[in-house]
């Protein structure tokens, strides 16, 4: 799968929350960078940071744009988060259903036609101010 192909795959299953398709695209060894925070790596510690993140959000992004190199090993996108706090998160402000839209994008490297690299950009100040 070419590398625009495999992101907006990885978009689409997110968007619908079919988590068993989104993991699916992603390499066995995939590393995580999230957002002004740690790297994870290995599908599994993915898709317990995403059970976490689907407990205390609702999310469903928009205007998806989507790059990839020439020769398909990188790629990026940029959209806007369209969510719902839900649940508390460790550090950050109390969940009291606070809508936010936030600007945001990924940088990604494909490998073996999977993602092997995903790492996330958003302004953390501005989600705060909004959910505030």
């Amino acid at each position: 799968m070419h590398a625009k192909a495999l992101i907006s795959a990885y978009y689409d299953a997110f968007n619908t929350g079919d988590m068993p398709a989104f993991l699916d695209l992603l390499h066995d060894d995939v590393v995580h960078d999230i957002n002004q925070g740690e790297r994870q790596c290995g599908k599994a510690a993915f898709a317990n940071f995403m059970e976490h993140m689907n407990r205390c959000y609702r999310e469903r992004l928009a205007e998806i744009v989507v790059m990839a190199s020439e020769d398909g090993s990188r790629g990026a996108a940029e959209f806007v988060v369209h969510g719902e706090y839900l649940r508390t998160d460790d550090g950050l402000p109390l969940a009291k259903g606070q809508r936010y839209i936030l600007p945001a994008g990924a940088f990604f490297d494909i490998r073996d036609g999977k993602v092997a690299r995903v790492t996330n950009y958003y302004n953390l100040n501005d989600w705060k101010a909004q959910v505030a």
